[in-house]
């Protein structure tokens, strides 16, 4: 079976989406471009609106392939199907099979049993952790636990994934032993909340236990946290991360909103005062820290003067890094009841607009404080000679360059350093560069030194490369959230 899998939406359907491509290809599948697919596989999202047309979209461009090209099938899953699987059925006729989050243990068997999938069994068994890299092989994602305990009013990633399941540490402990034979060099801790990792356990264990057991069993140069609520930095992982180099000083904590209102009627645990004290502990407490936060504007009810609290918040307690996003409203949730309160979508989208020009002036305050710095990145590939990166910081490039990210740069969010000097140096290699210039959003410089070359296997490996028959896989099963 010739297979072409397209994955939106969040890091964490990234990972699912590798985990059914390791499984699979362990049943003798064959990752091909989807041109020349003959099952299209589409893990959805349907987080916001945005998503869920881009997922539709995605769909119908695939059904499209199945009529005109060599697609035989179309299979559609994950989030939106979860959510929306009845109404999607009757609309998308195009689409063969439907499996949401909770019957992703049926891929395999569904496949088998329409005659697509027709390998042997795997040899070896079942090895839980066994992913294939969708694209980069260097900067990767962990995947700690599944669902969502929290109950904000606007989302509605709790009905489609259920409440918090923690996995166990030593199956997570496995997972980034074996992103880092992949070639793992970056390895982003994901969750809906990483702090509530073990939460559920009540025997002591953390976060920063679970750290302390990846950094003792791997030699991952660097470990990101991504999405980890303010409620849940306590001392334990402060003092981890302020003495641990592998720990990046960085991390992403989702704030929502910065007036005390706003925050109660989205039924956030925070407020504005406790906000501004636990941001100034952690800069206190880490050096050089970089904090990265999502705001919601046009929330329902939101008037003129606590939409001004956000924006003078976010002047008087900049954040390095910032995304935004406008609601929208979502089906089962408590927000998308308040109809009477909605936001003009106008209104709403000059409000995102201001925010983030608040922001682009932060961000080109602080980028420009780097000129002159030394700083450690990561290769991440050739910059082409068109590339807007280049030209939002030069009129001329000098000559030939690298895409790479300092430490405080996040794959994918965070902008991109342009390194020139790194010729011939390959994907997932960590060098020295003294900081040059600056953009809004954008670094350049010099490479000086190479701290770590890339592991052969990254160097050697493209991300389409994918190992054939008789791969240990992944079963998808509870044991992972499913």
């Amino acid at each position: 079976m010739r297979l072409g899998l397209i994955s939106l939406g969040c890091d964490k359907n990234t990972v699912d989406s590798e985990r059914m491509l390791a499984e699979l290809v362990g049943h003798g599948a064959e990752r091909t471009p989807v041109a020349d697919a003959e099952v299209i596989l589409v893990n959805t999202c349907g987080f916001i609106d945005a998503a869920k047309e881009e997922s539709i979209e995605t769909i119908i461009e695939a059904g499209r392939m199945k009529r005109d090209g060599a697609c035989r099938s179309v299979v559609a899953v994950g989030c939106m199907v979860e959510r929306y699987r009845d109404e999607l059925t009757d609309s998308l006729p195009e689409v063969d099979l439907m499996l949401g989050l909770r019957d992703l243990d049926r891929l395999v068997p569904e496949l088998q049993a329409r005659g697509l999938l027709t390998g042997p069994a795997p040899a070896g068994g079942v090895h839980p952790g066994e992913r294939i890299p969708l694209e980069a092989r260097h900067v990767r994602y962990l995947k700690v636990s599944e669902g969502c305990d929290h109950g904000c009013a606007f989302c509605a990633i709790p009905l489609w994934r259920g409440k918090h399941r923690s996995f166990e540490l030593e199956r997570i402990v496995a997972e980034a032993q074996r992103l880092e034979a992949q070639g793992a060099v970056e390895v982003n801790l994901v969750a809906q909340d990483l702090a509530h990792w073990a939460r559920e356990r009540r025997d002591g264990t953390d976060i920063a236990t679970l750290l302390e057991a990846l950094l003792r069993d791997t030699s991952i140069p660097w470990f990101r946290l991504l999405y980890i609520y303010s409620a849940g930095l306590r001392q334990p992982l402060v003092e981890l991360m302020a003495a641990e180099p592998r720990l990046l000083s960085y991390i992403d904590m989702p704030i929502q909103h910065a007036s005390d209102t706003v925050l109660h009627r989205m039924r956030r645990p925070e407020r504005s005062a406790t906000l501004r004290t636990k941001v100034a502990w952690l800069r206190d407490a880490i050096p050089d820290l970089t904090l990265r936060t999502t705001v919601l504007v046009g929330f329902p009810g939101e008037t003129d003067e606590e939409f001004r609290e956000l924006v003078d918040f976010l002047d008087e307690v900049p954040f390095d890094r910032l995304g935004a996003f406008a609601f929208s409203p979502q089906d089962g949730t408590r927000a998308a009841g308040m109809e009477d309160s909605f936001v003009p979508a106008a209104v709403a989208q000059d409000r995102l607009e201001e925010v983030m020009e608040v922001q682009r002036a932060v961000s080109g305050e602080r980028l420009a404080a780097e000129i002159g710095r030394e700083r450690v990145a990561v290769v991440d590939a050739p910059a082409g000679a068109e590339d807007p990166v280049l030209g939002l910081l030069y009129d001329e490039p000098p000559g030939a360059a690298q895409l790479g990210r300092i430490e405080s740069q996040a794959d994918d969010v965070d902008g991109a350093t342009v390194l020139f000097g790194a010729e011939g140096l390959a994907p997932g290699s960590l060098v020295r560069v003294e900081i040059e210039r600056a953009a809004d959003f954008d670094l350049a410089g010099s490479v000086r030194e190479v701290v770590r070359p890339a592991s052969a296997l990254a160097a050697t490996m493209s991300p389409a490369a994918t190992p054939g028959r008789g791969l240990p896989v992944l079963g998808l099963d509870s044991a992972w959230g499913r």
